[in-house]
């Protein structure tokens, strides 16, 4: 899939699953620096915020709107997904006060690989939202085509919503 970042054109590793599709398993690190897969993370509907570096204005904008929305969802686990390293999160929720969002590490880039979103250039994953039910179909995507965008959080949190 082709995206850009300041309007230049990138390539991710491959084409996203769609709604309605399986979320591919994957295995990313948690804060404590333990390898969970997907099949651990939904133990109920979850809403994955995928950015590109958690240090970044964007992605940090991102992942703090997320996290003052969590208490409004309890039947909702929310995840940030980067390729920060572990401790990378974990100085970065620890500076912005981020406490309710679940960060994930896919430092290994395995996530982006198995879900289409990885780009090698920059060795990042590319912006997303995605809403995956307890059976791991997808229910809701966005793909944000210009990396330095922000995603639609009100659409995003709207269909939560409904659910």
């Amino acid at each position: 899939m082709q995206i850009t970042r300041h309007d230049q054109p990138l390539q991710t590793s491959g084409e996203p699953q769609k709604v309605g599709e399986k979320m591919p398993n994957f295995t990313v690190t948690n804060a404590e620096g333990k390898q969970v897969q997907l099949k651990d993370l939904l133990t109920k509907p979850s809403l994955f915020s995928v950015v590109p570096d958690i240090n970044t204005r964007v992605c940090s904008i991102s992942t703090k709107k997320f996290n003052q929305e969590v208490d409004k969802y309890d039947g909702v686990n929310f995840y940030t997904v980067s390729t920060n390293s572990p401790d990378q999160q974990k100085d970065w929720c620890a500076t912005e006060d981020v406490k309710n969002m679940q960060l994930l590490s896919d430092e290994q880039t395995e996530f982006g690989q198995k879900t289409g979103l990885f780009v090698s250039e920059n060795n990042t994953d590319a912006r997303s939202i995605w809403v995956v039910d307890q059976h791991g179909t997808i229910l809701y995507q966005e793909l944000v085509p210009e990396m330095t965008n922000e995603p639609n959080y009100a659409g995003a949190l709207g269909f939560l919503s409904a659910l």
